[in-house]
């Protein structure tokens, strides 16, 4: 069946490998009984990450509690991509971009980047963005997950299709715009902006974790407009 996706009433909401059995794995489920302090009985939700989840009873093991409801994937998808940045702020990036609701998310080195890390490097921080998203699509009770691009040179993300890069002083995003890159705080270079068609964030200077969640702010609110 379709439907809605699951709401703060259901209880928590978790990830399990399988929507029709669903188990939970050891990590979650200490964490729904020891950190959240879930009851045995008590309700929850699981979803497989693809759009479809069901309601359940919490406990040694899980009991089925409904059927399964199959929730489209919002149109259009929307994407950001962004230049690597230092410390803590790209998990931050990823983790806001999640609760937003954007479909896929890229991080890219640019000509003017300063963080520029190794294979095992990019490897780990991959692997690591991979819960991020977890645990922010848990939390904001979201049923599709993120797609997490591993990371790229500028060029790659450029190729996006309907990529704009995020400038200042130009006209601001509009509905027409699905995707959005935002580069390093020292700004494009001339060679990046060739043919490539550019898109506002505001009249501010934003600091870039700042701008990649602004562009998905900006396009989610387009996706789901007010409704009278």
């Amino acid at each position: 069946m379709t439907g809605a996706g699951p709401t703060g009433r259901d209880g928590p909401h978790v990830f399990v490998a399988d929507i029709d059995h669903p188990v939970l794995d050891a990590d979650d489920h200490h964490h729904l009984g020891r950190v959240l302090r879930v009851r045995p009985g008590d309700p929850c939700t699981v979803g497989d990450g693809l759009g479809s989840w069901r309601a359940c009873r919490f406990g040694d093991e899980l009991t089925v509690d409904g059927p399964v409801v199959r929730v489209p994937r919002p149109e259009p998808s929307l994407a950001v991509g962004f230049a690597l940045i230092k410390g803590a702020r790209p998990d931050l990036v990823v983790q806001k971009l999640t609760e937003l609701g954007v479909d896929r998310i890229v991080a890219f080195v640019a000509d003017r980047s300063v963080v520029r890390w190794d294979d095992d490097k990019q490897a780990h921080h991959h692997q690591r963005w991979q819960r991020v998203v977890k645990e922010a699509a848990m939390q904001s009770r979201q049923v599709w997950l993120p797609q997490v691009d591993p990371i790229c040179r500028f060029d790659a993300a450029a190729d996006l299709p309907g990529a704009h890069l995020a400038e200042l002083g130009v006209e601001p995003l509009g509905g027409s715009v699905h995707t959005v890159l935002v580069g390093p705080e020292g700004g494009w270079t001339p060679a990046e902006r060739v043919g490539r068609p550019v898109v506002g964030l505001g009249p501010h200077v934003l600091r870039a974790e700042t701008a990649a969640v602004a562009a998905a702010v900006l396009m989610t609110a387009q996706r789901h407009p007010r409704r009278p």
